[in-house]
């Protein structure tokens, strides 16, 4: 591989003129600057971006530690992550937390190492000592779907607060009284903010949400299934189980299934994070859907302010309730108010 001494030799010129050719000094003649570029274009030569970096103090190069690579949201949401960087001049390195605390401090870790410009993090179980080490120490950062209170980071999230609501009003619309939650780990923001969303929701219609009815599972399939076979085995099970997330839901389906009833003539399901598999589903999975590829852009956004300068601000965008036929709605769907956006398999 061609190096810059290569490269001044074919050009005729010395590495200083070269260097300074290749970082766009001012001072150099418009002949060296046509003999440079002809000499990097016959070598194929490429700059060390490693060497820049320590020249200029920047990679363009961010970091994003997502809390589950298997989950079809991050998996959107990643893309969405490298498509606005590269818009924007810049690459990124994906590191996956897999729910675990000591693997995010890796991850945050060695990207830290590699000089990385900024970082975009999901936290796991409300952080780890080395994520929340160089969020303190100044390192640009925004958490993106989930956030720890008290750390002053920027923050890109959704709110589904008003898309839950309107599940619920859905629900009670369609005479389910019994509701279900397969609720997120506690120590996760989001896994507390959708289980409190629900109990507001349920209360607004005169509903409990009973002890019996609220399942800890962990944004993992296994739980979804292992809930849902406890809600079963109830002398009263539950007439709908909401899933806080999509693989918790599909592993609710697993356990329906298993037991050899359907949905939704025996028991109903729901699901937070709307993902393209629920529309070929039988039935299709009535969902609360977040603007994932919104969020993922404007996160960039975000960090990119923050290195550069500016100052990077929090943003919250709204989820919807996306109706289709997994609570008993039959085959036309409802009818229902705005802003739920109806969905047809």
């Amino acid at each position: 591989m061609a190096g810059i001494k290569d490269v001044a030799a074919e050009a005729g010129l010395s590495v200083a003129t070269v260097s300074r050719v290749l970082n766009g000094h001012p001072s150099v003649s418009e002949d060296a600057r046509r003999r440079v570029t002809a000499a990097v274009e016959r070598l194929g030569y490429r700059p060390n971006a490693v060497a820049r970096s320590l020249r200029t103090d920047q990679t363009r190069t961010l970091g994003l530690v997502i809390s589950d690579v298997m989950n079809p949201y991050f998996t959107e949401l990643a893309r969405s992550v490298e498509e606005e960087a590269r818009a924007l001049g810049y690459s990124v390195i994906i590191g996956n937390a897999d729910e675990r605390p000591d693997l995010q401090d890796h991850h945050v870790t060695t990207l830290l190492d590699r000089r990385i410009d900024g970082l975009l993090v999901s936290p796991t179980d409300g952080g780890s000592p080395g994520m929340l080490g160089a969020a303190r120490a100044g390192t640009p950062m925004v958490f993106v779907d989930r956030w720890i209170p008290g750390v002053d980071v920027p923050v890109v999230r959704s709110d589904g607060r008003a898309a839950v609501r309107d599940l619920v009003a859905h629900l009670y619309g369609l005479g389910r009284r019994r509701l279900a939650i397969i609720a997120g780990p506690a120590a996760t923001t989001t896994g507390r903010e959708r289980v409190d969303a629900f109990r507001e929701a349920l209360a607004a219609h005169g509903l409990e949400l009973p002890a019996a009815y609220i399942g800890q599972g962990d944004f993992q399939a296994g739980s979804g299934r292992r809930v849902t076979e406890g809600f079963l085995d109830l002398p009263e099970p539950p007439e709908v189980v909401f899933a806080a997330d999509n693989l918790m839901a599909l592993g609710a389906l697993d356990a329906i299934r298993a037991r050899g009833l359907r949905v939704p003539d025996d028991i109903g399901l729901a699901a937070f994070d709307d993902i393209p598999w629920f529309v070929h589903t039988d039935p299709p999975v009535t969902a609360v859907a977040q603007p994932v590829r919104d969020l993922g852009r404007a996160a960039v956004r975000a960090l990119v302010d923050r290195i550069e300068g500016r100052p990077g601000e929090s943003v919250t965008l709204p989820a919807r309730l996306v109706v289709r036929r997994s609570c008993g709605e039959g085959d036309a769907g409802v009818e229902s108010p705005s802003p739920v956006r109806r969905s047809t398999p």
